[in-house]
């Protein structure tokens, strides 16, 4: 439909999972999408199966350098950017009594500080009027074990979030956070879970789970969709969240 035709989108994290199901529904709908992700080959794949609509970028959004280069490039190829979704995270499930210095900074340094200064560094040539979009997780609102630091780490960006709403409301610049419930993702392998277990992990998950069953990751875009374009021109400051009901349980 065309609902984005015309913009530019920067979506972290987008070579996989819930942040390339993003890209490429922003790419569907007209939109120009620069994704950034850690690894350059997973970058590439990722735009090769885009198409012609998008291109890559290699950075670690830890590293603050990654944001000023994602903010120099929308300004030099697209001469700014409209929609910016900060996505790229980590989760390192372990409890409380046994987490690391190293596994709460890296945390932090992913999910929290990275998110902070990416819209910083993006804000000067993000286009009045234009959206923000802040990943986070219900994991912010549901005690789940070993998810202490991770909980907290999203629980910061939705605080931004509201933050930013009224400080750029001066310039039109939506801020919205999004918090997906259990997704159907590569990331389940990367938590642990080996295919032979996944029949009964999910059965597990379904159980637990109002709507009976894991998300995907196109209806998590489907929400983003709403709340980057037009549609959701009248909505700012609010948590979205697309975990069909687990929250409530």
């Amino acid at each position: 439909m065309n609902r984005l035709a015309g913009k530019v989108a920067v979506v972290t994290g987008g070579n996989s999972g819930i942040g390339l199901a993003m890209a490429k529904r922003f790419v569907a709908e007209g939109a120009q999408v620069v994704i950034v992700g850690r690894r350059a080959d997973a970058v590439d794949a990722a735009v090769a199966e885009l198409g012609t609509s998008a291109i890559g970028l290699t950075g670690d959004i830890a590293d603050l350098a990654t944001h000023d280069r994602v903010a120099a490039l929308a300004a030099e190829r697209f001469g700014g950017a409209d929609i910016y979704v900060a996505n790229a995270g980590m989760n390192l499930i372990t409890p409380s009594a046994q987490v690391s210095e190293d596994e709460y900074d890296v945390q932090f340094a992913t999910n929290t500080r990275a998110v902070f200064f990416g819209v910083q560094k993006i804000a000067p040539v993000l286009r009045d009027g234009g959206a923000i979009l802040l990943v986070s997780s219900i994991a912010s609102a549901k005690v789940l074990d070993g998810h202490a630091v991770y909980a907290g780490s999203k629980a910061a960006i939705e605080a931004f979030a509201q933050s930013w709403a009224l400080e750029f409301k001066g310039r039109g610049i939506r801020v919205n956070v999004i918090s997906p419930g259990p997704v159907d993702t590569p990331i389940l392998a990367k938590l642990g879970v080996a295919p032979e277990a996944r029949p009964a992990f999910e059965a597990t998950m379904a159980g637990a789970i109002p709507l009976g069953r894991l998300g995907r990751a196109e209806e998590v875009a489907a929400a983003a969709l709403l709340l980057a374009s037009a549609e959701g021109s009248f909505i700012t400051g609010v948590n979205l969240r697309v975990d069909g009901g687990i929250a409530l349980t």
